[in-house]
């Protein structure tokens, strides 16, 4: 592969692989990696959980999958799932960082993703890590006996030893959600997955093993990880990311989340990447075994979700564009 320019540092990208949907989005997001960007000098690790006691079925990639990944560049490498498995598997993130060489660069990307653009080229700083702002404000949950978004917020932070004032973006009103470092999983970044992993893991099992008072009404499922994520960058030295960072969860990057979603509202480039990627007889091949893209790419359902929306006058909710979805009966994950 050729070399990245000078100012930029080689880094790994990885993402989780297992059995089931996240295999066909893994074969996806490879796939579009190199085709949008074929020189990247960086490894496309997929992390996959190995059978134990903490899954009652045994997670492995299946074979298809996994030969063609491979056949794509990517390395896949096992970790044990000593604290998550089944029970929490946004937890695979998480326990998954130890599967990458430490002292490395790192860009996690979830499996739902696709590469649009030339990821060698953002100018990321790996010593102040940041993660994706596409969010909504999903977690503290406001009840009305709970302690307002500082009184949570503020709990976490003294139970790590860190600075909540430097956390706050004051352009946002006091008890507004925005004004607290909250992040969407789906992208985050660092020096060294080592010590990323390291802080990760110990801060979600002491807020999911002995949450602070203030967290009594808070539900952790499924947002545990987002919840100790922000603790885990802050920690770190590292916050909200720049206007340098904009292609994620722009012009090179789409975190779709599901295939009608991507229909319903992301650009023409993603769904260009999408059937571009997918189209490729192998490729077809495996991928026509997963239920949601049979019906959304295969058999042109995804257009018949694309006309129900104006990419212009989206819903301001997911929840909303979701609604749409399964009224038309062309919902599928």
């Amino acid at each position: 592969m050729a070399s990245p320019p000078s100012d930029r540092q080689p880094f790994n990208v990885m993402a989780v692989g297992q059995g089931g949907r996240l295999e066909h989005e893994a074969v996806l997001l490879a796939a579009s990696l190199r085709r949008a960007c074929p020189d990247f000098a960086g490894r496309l690790i997929i992390a996959e959980p190995q059978p134990g006691p903490l899954w009652p079925d045994d997670p492995r990639l299946t074979p298809g999958p996994r030969n063609l990944l491979e056949e794509m560049g990517a390395e896949i490498v096992p970790f044990e799932s000593r604290h998550f498995g089944a029970a929490y598997p946004y937890g695979n993130k998480i326990e998954g960082l130890a599967a990458l060489p430490a002292d490395e660069p790192f860009l996690f990307l979830d499996t739902d993703t696709l590469v649009l653009g030339d990821l060698a080229a953002v100018p990321f700083d790996f010593v102040r890590p940041a993660a994706s702002m596409r969010r909504e404000g999903t977690w503290p949950v406001e009840d009305v006996y709970w302690p307002g978004y500082t009184g949570v917020w503020r709990s976490l932070y003294d139970r790590f030893g860190l600075d909540f004032e430097t956390s706050l973006d004051l352009s946002e009103p006091d008890e507004f959600w925005r004004r607290y470092l909250y992040f969407n999983a789906g992208w985050f970044f660092g020096a060294d997955p080592a010590e990323f992993g390291r802080r990760f893991t110990e801060m979600a099992l002491s807020i999911r093993d002995d949450p602070p008072p203030e967290l009594a009404l808070q539900p952790l499922d499924p947002w545990l990880d987002q919840v100790a994520l922000p603790l885990v960058i802050h920690s770190l030295g590292g916050g909200r990311p720049g206007a340098e960072l904009a292609g994620l969860d722009g012009d090179v990057t789409c975190h779709y989340r599901t295939f009608p979603l991507l229909y319903a509202r992301e650009s023409d480039a993603a769904v260009a990447m999408l059937e571009a990627v997918a189209a490729p007889n192998p490729v077809k091949k495996v991928l026509k075994a997963h239920r949601p893209l049979q019906k959304m790419v295969y058999q042109g359902k995804g257009a018949e979700v694309r006309a129900l929306f104006d990419r212009a006058a989206l819903p301001r909710r997911e929840q909303d564009i979701r609604k749409t979805i399964r009224a038309a009966g062309l919902w599928m994950r």
